[in-house]
């Protein structure tokens, strides 16, 4: 019987449109590219920490043997002299025939050589978790340059075995630098130590160098692209929802005006640099009684017409520019956007619109054409608040089915949850592992248990109950029917009690939003939540109003206005179709895959209350 032969591992190729060898393709090979050993790559990166080892000297060849000793020969009358020299100036001396100093010797300060020395540095490009040693020259490159920490550099060199033991597999050995971006080391803001993730919030545009944010990209780009796969496997079209909306899609969510009107307001308009320089009327009026004494001596000599006249314009601009920064201090104090009344048909759009909330509305109208659908893009909530687990701009994933009940909905939630989870395991082990050394131990195990488990499913009524009938546990918030359950009731219900996820189905119809389908106890509709571990409510779902009556009635009780919806009304006059689907936020889902505890350090830029640095 034949032997199973091993894998053929495949030379570390150039990348096709950057010219250089990735490090995944070395790091990432099973033999940790020792296979690769005196092959000539370049490769390029940035120096995540350095050491500088000096070079032994050199030890200097043995001295020539002496010169054999030559014998006298005759010496001539001008050497006679110059020997006779000291003797002569010492005779003038005893005599007084003047005074000749005598030349010392200069002490000549020679400037030794710097000592040749290596330079080992760790360089990242960013396609995985380890880095590469790379080994440069002090003649090629001076380690004040190449040594600081950030620095960029593309380098030609030779793979070879580590000079050093020590973790590595392989390191290159630099033979010339392509490329070298240096680095202001007093104002580069990361170092060789860890940093605390609070603080790389503030220097977001360079914390993808850091190890953990970068594994933590890797594992949000294979979710993203896990989150494709899984809908187009299952005969999903990938459709565009629109940014701008002029239809709320919940009824009750915060949500970003999008408007130009404030651009038109009197008490809006840019009035001077001047004052976005910082320069305060106080310091404009004292300027005023300077220009005032110019004009008035100006005005007694009167010997320059040209310059009166010069001066008396400087002095009324300035006025004019006191008047209206003082208009404008009162303008900002006793007139709020708030109050202010828009008319909206001189608006860009000619009407009220917003950032969109979510998707589903819209989405739902390409569902009853095209059948299964899903949009990923960005989401965003004026809410006012600080939290851990949601952020003004977030991207959300938004599915919709035709022909589909509840039940299809919560069925699809639940096979895609176990498939990116499967899909991450399998696609970044190396990352999961930094994951589990770095941030959270149960990781692993955690999305292992996520695909292997059944999710629970109960109604929000049985929720309530049984979390009432909880003894020895006295909750923060209240438990009751008519009230939305907390982060502290979700939580209790997937770690203590069933310790697997949960789905909660059947809401009161006061939580939810207005297109929602009416079961038919009347009191409740047809919703349901994925409460995981650690994240709590990662998707929310519904089947969707299909009844045009109960749904205009739906509509008017709670108070919206019907023009805004008369097109998604359209789909229930014209072909209705029962519909479902859930929505995703992205950013919980890879919290729950990373174990960090805030969504604002798994974005590369988070943007909530308060916080939009870039």
């Amino acid at each position: 019987m034949a032997s199973e032969q091993a894998p053929v591992e495949m030379p570390a190729n150039f990348s096709k449109y950057t010219k250089r060898v990735m490090l995944k393709t070395i790091l990432g090979r099973t033999d940790g590219g020792v296979g690769l050993v005196r092959q000539s790559v370049v490769i390029g990166g940035w120096v995540k920490s350095s050491m500088e080892i000096r070079k032994q000297p050199v030890t200097p060849p043995p001295a020539a043997p002496a010169p054999p000793v030559v014998s006298p020969k005759d010496v001539t009358c001008s050497e006679v002299f110059q020997s006779r020299i000291p003797l002569f100036r010492s005779i003038m001396k005893v005599f007084g025939a003047g005074e000749y100093r005598v030349r010392e010797k200069l002490d000549v300060v020679v400037r030794k050589a710097p000592q040749p020395s290596v330079s080992i540095l760790q360089v990242s490009d960013g396609s995985c978790v380890t880095s590469l040693q790379v080994l440069v020259d002090s003649a090629l490159a001076n380690p004040c340059q190449v040594m600081p920490t950030g620095t960029c550099v593309l380098i030609e060199g030779v793979l070879q075995q580590p000079s050093m033991q020590g973790k590595h597999y392989v390191e290159l050995q630099a033979e010339k630098i392509l490329h070298l971006g240096l680095v202001d080391e007093s104002k580069y803001p990361l170092s060789k130590k860890r940093l605390p993730l609070e603080s790389l919030r503030d220097c977001s545009h360079f914390r993808p160098r850091t190890t953990t944010v970068a594994s933590v990209m890797r594992i949000h780009n294979s979710l993203t692209w896990a989150t494709h796969a899984f809908f187009q496997d299952q005969g999903f079209l990938h459709v565009q929802v629109p940014i701008i909306t002029s239809t709320d899609s919940e009824g009750f969510s915060e949500k970003f005006l999008v408007t130009t009107l404030l651009s038109k307001g009197k008490e809006y308009d840019q009035i001077s640099p001047a004052e976005n320089a910082g320069v305060s009327v106080e310091a404009i009026r004292a300027s005023i009684k300077e220009k005032t004494k110019k004009v008035e001596e100006l005005s007694r000599t009167n010997s320059n017409k040209e310059a009166l006249v010069a001066a008396q314009q400087d002095l009324k601009k300035t006025n004019e520019l006191v008047s209206q920064l003082e208009a404008r201090q009162k303008t900002k104090s006793g007139i709020t956007i708030e109050t202010r009344q828009f008319d909206f048909s001189k608006d860009f759009f000619t009407r009220q619109t917003y950032l969109t909330v979510s998707g589903r509305l819209h989405l739902e109208s390409q569902a009853c054409a095209l059948g299964n659908v899903y949009s990923f893009g960005p989401r965003f909530k004026a809410e006012k608040l600080e939290s851990k687990k949601s952020l003004a701009e977030t991207w959300m994933v938004d599915v919709e089915m035709a022909f589909s009940e509840l039940e299809d909905a919560m069925d699809c939630a639940n096979d895609f949850l176990k498939f990116v989870c499967k899909r991450i395991l399998d696609g970044c082990m190396e990352d999961l592992q930094f994951v589990l050394k770095r941030i959270d131990k149960s990781v692993m195990e955690r999305l292992q248990f996520t695909i292997s488990s059944s999710f629970e499913r109960i109604s929000y009524a049985e929720a309530i109950e049984i979390l009432r009938q909880v003894a020895g546990k006295k909750f923060q918030s209240k438990i009751e029917l008519g009230v939305s359950l907390t982060e502290e009731h979700e939580s209790y219900l997937v770690d203590a009690i069933y310790k697997k996820p949960v789905i909660v189905y059947n809401h009161p119809k006061e939580l939810k939003p207005f297109y929602v389908r009416l079961n038919d106890d009347g009191k409740t509709v047809a919703t349901f939540d994925v409460i995981l571990p650690k994240v709590g409510a990662l998707i929310r779902g519904s089947q969707s109003e299909e009844r045009f009556n109960v749904l205009s009635s739906r509509m008017k009780e709670l108070g919206l206005q019907k023009q805004q919806y008369e097109w998604y009304l359209d789909l229930r006059r014209h072909g209705s179709a029962k519909t479902s689907g859930f929505s995703l936020m992205l950013e919980p889902l890879v919290l729950y895959a990373t174990g960090l505890n805030d969504v604002k350090d798994v974005v590369p830029f988070a943007r909530s209350f308060g916080r939009a640095n870039n």
